[in-house]
């Protein structure tokens, strides 16, 4: 394919295109497992110079992968098909921040922890915040529906855009959406950007709902001897009533891993929870913790401890906060895959998958950490193996199709929050072949050349495992 250098440099500046071999090695993979190398990066830093190179991308037919901080775990930032890797962290500007309308406008690579110190002062905050946030951007949040671990309570990415701009393939600019929470004005396109995985247009700039940091907050830690006991307890917990702002699981390969890498001297236990409840008022916050605490100690639940200082709240979430860090520590000679990482179940199965995710990893020879957001029915599921052995890779296969299979059968979903991409297009088409054609449908009507992130979601390769090059040492 041929690219015009010179016309990209004339478009957004000499310094903001780049084809060193070097950058190009960089931009190559995301947090997945996949790499393919680019043509070309470019920069831009205005809403007009996205344009211009989605104009010249769509009459060239040069394939365009948006490209927020490279967080995203299921390959979606990786260029498969070669071409531009359009890189929008330059547009990083926070446009306004207007609390009597509860709302901000920022462009997509505002990065999510940036834009919580921003709203320090106000008294708010942006709930949604992944584990990533310290580098996730917005844009990025938003192609995926990114949530995290407030989820239970805050919701997901898609909760909180009231609207935004979007340059589409053929450059042209749209305006999605209000500044108001509700709107009856014509079909809802803005929903329809949120979790598309940048196959349907640029997001340039987003009008996001902010809410009021609680005054309170109490984290609780509690220990089980069993994981089954842990997953009860959650699903007792999220169908009492009961409100928590957080309700998290960790497993024993978690809590192994994490002492291995931070020598935090957790209890090496069948699994912990933790569960927070947050609010204005200390009683009601009291109540829901008490009854959190009193569900777990039903269902074996021991050694709780709580606290209402951020100091030992964050020593009581650190282990959590660095899990997926931490996993290939786990045991020497392993490495932490984002593979089958983040399926949604229902939440009476929620001790059931736990156990049987498990069992599945055992029977084919990989290790699995179960955690996650579980009071949301996230499940994150990472496949440790030995990244060398061909062998091992195999396992992960035949892990991934039998644990999808289940999660399907008890009317789970193939991803909760990380989104599709590469790795988990395979399981998702299989589970879902009747939304294909509908959004192919709406893929040709946006982008009829094709262009932006191609071979993504419905029309990512069948065979994940061989789509790209991987990024370890291994023939396959």
């Amino acid at each position: 394919m041929n690219i015009d250098i010179n016309k990209l440099n004339r478009i957004v500046g000499e310094k903001n295109v780049s084809t060193d071999l070097a950058d190009l090695y960089v931009y190559s993979s995301d947090a997945s497992v996949h790499h393919a190398m680019p043509a070309v990066i470019i920069r831009p830093e205005t809403t007009d110079e996205v344009q211009r190179i989605m104009r010249y991308a769509n009459r060239e037919k040069i394939p365009i992968t948006p490209r927020g901080a490279g967080s995203g775990t299921s390959g979606h930032a990786v260029p498969i098909d070669g071409g531009i890797v359009l890189d929008l962290k330059r547009m990083n500007k926070i446009l306004k921040i207007s609390p009597e309308d509860m709302l901000v406008k920022v462009q997509p690579g505002v990065v999510d922890d940036d834009l919580n110190r921003s709203l320090q002062p106000y008294g708010l905050f942006y709930p949604p915040a992944p584990a990533s946030s310290r580098i996730a951007t917005i844009g990025g949040e938003i192609a995926a529906n990114a949530s995290g671990v407030r989820s239970v309570k805050y919701g997901a990415t898609r909760d909180y855009v009231l609207g935004m701009k979007v340059v589409l393939a053929n450059g042209d600019l749209i305006n999605l959406g209000s500044n108001t929470r509700v709107h009856s004005s014509g079909y809802q396109l803005e929903r329809l950007i949120v979790g598309s995985e940048g196959t349907l247009g640029v997001i340039v700039e987003a009008t996001m709902r902010i809410q009021p940091v609680p005054k309170y907050r109490c984290l609780a830690v509690a220990k089980f001897d069993k994981l089954e006991d842990a997953g009860n307890a959650i699903s007792d917990i999220i169908s009492s009533g009961t409100n928590p702002s957080m309700l998290e699981l960790m497993d024993s390969i978690g809590i192994v891993a994490v002492n291995n890498a931070m020598n935090l001297g957790l209890p090496e236990v069948g699994a912990i929870i933790l569960f927070e409840a947050d609010g204005n008022v200390k009683e009601a916050v009291d109540y829901e913790i008490k009854k959190m605490k009193s569900i777990c100690e039903k269902h074996k639940g021991f050694g709780i401890e709580m606290s209402y200082d951020s100091t030992e709240r964050q020593k009581l979430f650190g282990g959590r906060k660095k899990l997926f860090a931490s996993l290939s520590k786990y045991k020497q000679g392993i490495v932490c895959t984002d593979l089958a990482d983040d399926m949604g179940v229902p939440n009476s199965k929620i001790a059931e998958a736990t156990k049987k995710i498990h069992e599945i990893a055992k029977k084919n020879n990989v290790i699995m950490a179960v955690y996650g957001h579980c009071g949301s029915g996230v499940i994150h599921t990472k496949i440790m193996l030995d990244s060398a052995k061909k062998s091992q890779w195999d396992d992960a296969e035949h892990v991934i199709e039998e644990l999808y299979d289940y999660v399907h059968s008890i009317g789970g979903v193939t991803s909760a929050e990380h989104g599709i991409g590469l790795s988990k297009a395979p399981a998702w088409k299989k589970a879902r072949p009747d939304l294909i054609p509908v959004m192919r449908a709406i893929k040709k009507a946006l982008d009829p050349n094709n262009i932006l992130n191609p071979h993504k979601l419905m029309d990512a390769p069948d065979d994940w495992i061989r789509a790209t090059k991987l990024r370890y040492r291994v023939e396959l």
